[in-house]
């Protein structure tokens, strides 16, 4: 069987929102099966007792288990779910090197691999386990709910699907052959330079001094990533981001193919002043498209709501956990 990594866990409450005396808490390690230990938090209801359904839950694409993937996993444990927040593989405290990478197929596997946890884990009813992917690990999310038939129910909160942003750009704006050409000679020249100065060169996070004409979706990031209100050190969108290959094989690999063969339940949730609003409302629509299992999808479109505000609200409270609890409580009965 596969070793866990010595991952150094940080034990201090470093997380982008007060703690909860309602749940209890704890660190958590699991092996993906490519052998990268991931960290996790773990949020246990408080007095719990018996088997309890479970939710997995990741994302945004470049942040980390301390910023809104916590704050989503602790509410939704304050209801009566155990949960856990977990940073991707080569991010955060997970291990896994080169640092910095990702991939759509360990990313995936990242999700899958928490649900062998959850199934598990004494505390669990396997049979009653779904996940959260928030952002980029929406995208994520529905690709595992596609392949990983355990899941019960899976909700996409502000999605992103990176495959489609990567080889088509924002609002399909790239979306051609040539584009694509020029994207792929340019990460094959940065890869032979990496090599030569013997390191990965980073990309950048969330642009920083914030310029005055900065698109408003860019406007929105630094005001999360960038401020008190979301800023952590492990983040890579707080910091240096990915390195600048770091999402190379996302160029040719689509991951929501098979999306209208879930049929475990789903919930794709969106803000209606969100930039991103399109790849929720496409994703929906192909996953509905030719489907035997529609009545038991759903798209809920949230007013006024930007693309960070489903992160952590936005102080207007604008994540609907009550339309969570009840969504996960039906299907995980």
């Amino acid at each position: 069987m596969m070793k866990k990594e010595e991952l150094k866990l940080t034990q201090d409450w470093d997380k982008t929102f007060p703690k909860s005396d309602k749940v209890d808490h704890c660190k958590v390690t699991f092996v993906n099966r490519y052998g990268i230990t991931l960290a996790a938090d773990m949020y246990v209801p408080k007095d719990a007792e018996g088997k309890l359904p479970a939710i997995a839950v990741c994302g945004p694409f470049g942040a980390v288990k301390e910023q809104c993937a916590g704050l989503y996993a602790q509410t939704m444990a304050e209801r009566g779910f155990l949960t856990i927040a977990f940073d991707p593989s080569f991010t955060g405290e997970s291990g896994g090197n080169v640092r910095y990478m990702a991939s759509p197929d360990i990313n995936t596997e990242d999700f899958m691999a928490a649900v062998d946890f959850l199934s598990l884990c004494d505390k669990v009813d396997p049979e009653r386990i779904g996940i959260i992917g928030i952002c980029g690990w929406g995208g994520m999310a529905l690709n595992t709910a596609a392949l990983d038939t355990r899941i019960k129910a899976t909700v996409a909160s502000t999605m992103y699907d990176m495959t489609r942003v990567n080889a088509k750009g924002y609002f399909d704006s790239e979306d051609s052959e040539e584009a694509r050409y020029q994207k792929r000679a340019a990460m094959c020249t940065q890869r032979l330079a990496d090599l030569k100065a013997g390191e990965y060169t980073l990309g950048g996070g969330v642009v920083d001094p914030l310029p005055e004409d900065a698109p408003y979706f860019v406007k929105d990031y630094y005001d999360y990533y960038k401020t008190d209100r979301g800023y952590h050190t492990r983040s890579l969108n707080s910091n240096g981001g990915w390195n600048v290959i770091g999402c190379e094989s996302f160029l040719n690999q689509p991951i929501l193919k098979y999306t209208n063969e879930i049929r475990s339940a789903v919930l794709v949730m969106h803000g209606d002043k969100a930039h991103s609003c399109y790849f929720g409302k496409d994703a929906y629509a192909d996953m509905v498209k030719d489907s035997k299992y529609t009545d038991n999808k759903e798209l809920l479109i949230i007013p006024g709501a930007s693309h960070t505000d489903l992160y952590d609200g936005g102080g207007k409270d604008a994540i609907p956990f009550d339309k969570l609890q009840s969504f996960f409580t039906e299907y995980l009965k």
